[in-house]
């Protein structure tokens, strides 16, 4: 699970290895210093693309009340601990670390700098001092899956993959359990490229899957390359994190939207005012962290499908996980007249009746 390798720090205007190793004490008339680790370069135009939207938005929000700085291409492995301590010793008194993989380093730091603040993005590990933050992905991935069965004349998609983890599990069977509720023949095919950001991967996996057959692709990847690599088969797709559309205008169909700056805000805000604790929060539709780019390239109807089922979900009558639901061997995962709680989505590991290949 190893993405990326440490690159540059932009916004503190001195290289890491200049930074003072001792937390200065913040006056009053002081900014607070807010730091985000990510996950690739701030281009990638999807999931990091996101993030820095929103560290973006904070920053004019707040103004002079705040000096934000960010490393990117940051890889999920010790040298993000070290990012996070230089971080914590130049007088970042909050960091958001915004990838699962950086969650053990990041409890070490919180450990090490116990009067720093740190927020993990998608983790679940939690400290006195480290929050948990995550956004109900698999909301749009369902509305996505019933614009693709209403679309797909093969009734096959392909789901471009990166890890193994729930969250992206999640994602698929949701996908697949949305295509079925308009189609309940419908298959997917799915490749994981074992990486969250690696465009060629992510091109090639795409273009095998059409290769195969699916006549929709979608992805739980960072960047617009399998969104491109469908347009130029003229095959429709979805876009990831955020509206990709300027890559394939005339072949995507909608985008999941990430939106982190009001819980970016919030959080600063808590800083601030001294009334930080650490929280668990997972929204969805409904909280506004999750939004869906305009529907295009689909007939009117579609859209207004789609339209409805986002108000479905956002207000709780369309639960997603309700059964009865099989998995790919057809046992009986979710009994009829049940719903998947949040302990057991966050430990999903396994797939849908449908889902065609494993996880391993």
């Amino acid at each position: 699970m190893q993405r990326r390798q440490f690159n540059r720090l932009v916004g503190a205007g001195a290289a890491l290895a200049a930074l003072p190793a001792i937390i200065r004490p913040v006056r009053a008339a002081d900014p607070l210093k807010v730091g985000f680790i990510y996950l690739g370069p701030v281009g990638d135009f999807g999931w990091t693309y996101q993030h820095d939207i929103a560290r973006k938005a904070t920053a004019e929000h707040f103004g002079d009340k705040i000096a934000t700085s960010y490393v990117e291409n940051v890889a999920e492995g010790p040298d993000s601990e070290k990012v996070l301590n230089d971080l914590a010793n130049s007088g970042h008194k909050l960091i958001f670390a915004t990838s699962f993989g950086y969650m053990n380093y990041v409890l070490n730091s919180a450990k090490r700098h116990p009067t720093t603040f740190f927020e993990h993005a998608t983790g679940y590990k939690r400290a006195v001092n480290v929050s948990t933050y995550n956004i109900r992905f698999y909301q749009a991935r369902y509305v996505q899956g019933v614009i693709a069965g209403k679309l797909s004349k093969a009734g096959l998609a392909g789901y471009v993959g990166s890890v193994p983890v729930p969250e992206v599990v999640q994602g698929i069977n949701a996908f697949m359990l949305g295509m079925q509720s308009i189609n309940p023949m419908a298959k997917m095919k799915f490749v994981l490229i074992n990486s969250w950001y690696d465009p060629p991967k992510e091109g090639d996996a795409a273009k095998a899957l059409i290769d195969q057959g699916c006549d929709i692709i979608t992805q739980h990847t960072d960047s617009p390359a399998p969104l491109q690599a469908a347009a130029s088969r003229g095959i429709k797709a979805f876009g990831q994190s955020t509206d990709m559309s300027k890559f394939a205008p005339t072949t995507e169909l909608t985008a999941s939207t990430d939106v982190w700056a009001p819980y970016y805000i919030k959080r600063i805000e808590d800083v601030l005012a001294g009334t930080w604790k650490s929280t668990d929060t997972w929204g969805g539709f409904d909280s506004g962290m999750l939004e869906m780019s305009p529907f295009t390239n689909m007939p009117p109807d579609v859209a207004a499908l789609g339209t409805a089922t986002i108000a479905d979900v956002k207000s709780g009558k369309n639960k997603i996980f309700v059964g009865p639901i099989s998995d790919s061997s057809g046992a009986v995962k979710v009994p009829a007249g049940t719903t998947m709680d949040d302990g057991a989505l966050s430990a999903m590991q396994w797939l849908v009746q449908g889902v065609e290949g494993k996880l391993t």
